[in-house]
């Protein structure tokens, strides 16, 4: 008998992300990283996906107010190893602590462009002629 597996992230995954998303935030927050590019940033964190085994936590990272995103999720990836061992406090009760990888989040930009399109002259075009037929 085989046993469904599911792409959808367990409680625990879910539980042990928040804990790590907290843990990255506290050290942000303190500044305790030494990187000019970080340092002169504010960096909001959005989502932090943990790997099945809770080895990986990848997190979703979203610079405000910076035009090059790119530079400060790299500077983030560089200093990962400082930054896990200074989560490890806040981390304590974890058997092991994950490895932190720091991407993109790109979601605020999709959202952006799914606002455009709904709001373009086509769609509401189709919008009113639907409403107009009920």
């Amino acid at each position: 008998m085989s046993k469904a597996t599911s792409s959808a992230p367990s409680q625990r995954m879910l539980r042990v992300g928040e804990q790590v998303r907290s843990a990255l935030t506290q050290v942000l927050q303190r500044r305790e990283i030494n990187d000019d590019v970080i340092d002169n940033a504010v960096i909001s964190i959005s989502e932090v996906r943990m790997s099945p085994d809770l080895k990986i936590a990848t997190a979703y990272v979203t610079p405000l107010g910076a035009k090059d995103h790119d530079q400060i999720v790299a500077a983030l990836n560089r200093n990962a190893k400082f930054i896990r061992g200074k989560m490890g406090p806040a981390l304590r009760q974890m058997k092991y602590m994950p490895d932190v990888r720091f991407r993109d989040d790109t979601s605020f930009e999709n959202f952006r462009k799914i606002d455009e399109l709904l709001k373009s002259p086509e769609v509401q075009r189709d919008i009113h002629t639907e409403e107009e037929k009920d």
